[in-house]
């Protein structure tokens, strides 16, 4: 019988992980801090508890924004995002856990990147406790999701490369066929559906997950957390002294925007936080500092910016 779900455990790790992301990323930095958003939802909101803690680095040398984000709510009914697709959870009590973070570099040679992991828990019937790890639930629900994936502005293939390795080489123990199905549903999620345009390069994304048991789904959960930064540090570490000029940081900012389109219309995470009460200001530390929209530009052919195109933004095996 697989071992029963243990919140505790999961808020430790979880709080353990936030703290070593964002550790790497002020030594990567150099100089700027993260600044420390210590909240808790507010008590004239019904139905809703918990609360988070939000780190972001901002106008650093390296990182132009960095948000590194922990929360811990729960609420007493499911918002419409979490129950279009599972309707028995309907008027369920509920609890959800993770950590969630964008880093927007300042070099356009330096990627975006998005990692998350989370946690998951229903009870069996509206009205039956969920807060406490070691309470008699009947037949509850849990999963755990997660992954992270890249959006380069310039593209590199050794970068690329070493994203996808460090990615299978994480979920390996745990079954060969898991990179590639998770590598497929990153590609398949992460597309602009009304510019029919991936937004990165991807790398893992998987949701709903449980089929290995507790301990063994939580243990997948913390070798994707922990994968993070060795396969975004080094990339980072390599491109960040690169020269770029107001060309780059003009194609930079517009790529921004697909970025911005995505997060605000697709991110399943952003819905959720937002049709469940969650704060606004945390849930949107995701968007960039600065963006922009140019009407109608076509990148120039055979140019660096029409190879993100070409090459970078169309799904590819890169350990092939």
């Amino acid at each position: 019988m697989s071992a029963p779900p243990n919140l505790h455990a999961v808020r430790t790790y979880l709080l353990g992980l936030q703290d070593s992301i964002c550790a790497a990323l002020e030594a990567e930095e150099g100089g700027a801090k993260f600044i420390t958003d210590e909240w808790t939802r507010p008590a004239a909101a019904p139905g809703l508890g918990g609360g988070g803690r939000t780190r972001v680095l901002a106008e650093g040398a390296v990182f132009e924004k960095a948000g590194v984000a922990f929360s811990h709510v729960r609420g007493t009914a499911l918002p419409p995002s979490a129950t279009a697709h599972r309707p028995d959870l309907a008027g369920r009590p509920w609890e959800a856990l993770g950590v969630s973070l964008v880093i927007h570099p300042r070099n356009p040679h330096v990627p975006t990147s998005h990692a998350n992991v989370r946690f998951f828990h229903a009870a069996s019937a509206a009205g039956a406790e969920i807060q406490n790890p070691d309470s008699k639930i009947q037949n509850p629900v849990w999963w755990f999701g997660g992954g992270f994936d890249l959006t380069p502005y310039y593209g590199f293939e050794e970068d690329a490369v070493h994203w996808h390795r460090t990615a299978r080489d994480a979920v390996a123990p745990f079954g060969a066929a898991l990179y590639p199905r998770f590598k497929k549903w990153c590609d398949e999620y992460f597309v602009l559906k009304h510019r029919q345009e991936p937004r990165g390069i991807g790398g893992l994304f998987f949701d709903d997950f449980h089929e290995l048991g507790f301990d063994q789904s939580f243990a997948l959960m913390r070798a994707v957390g922990d994968a993070y930064v060795p396969a975004y540090q080094p990339i980072v570490a390599r491109r960040k002294s690169l020269p770029y000029g107001e060309r780059e940081r003009r194609f930079q900012l517009y790529r921004r925007g697909r970025y911005a389109e995505f997060n605000l219309v697709y991110d399943r995470g952003t819905l959720f936080g937002l049709q469940s009460g969650g704060r606004a200001e945390s849930i949107l530390m995701s968007l960039p500092p600065l963006v922009r929209w140019d009407y109608g530009f076509v990148p120039e052919p055979g140019s660096p910016e029409a190879r993100l195109h070409e090459v970078f933004l169309q799904p590819r095996d890169w350990l092939a």
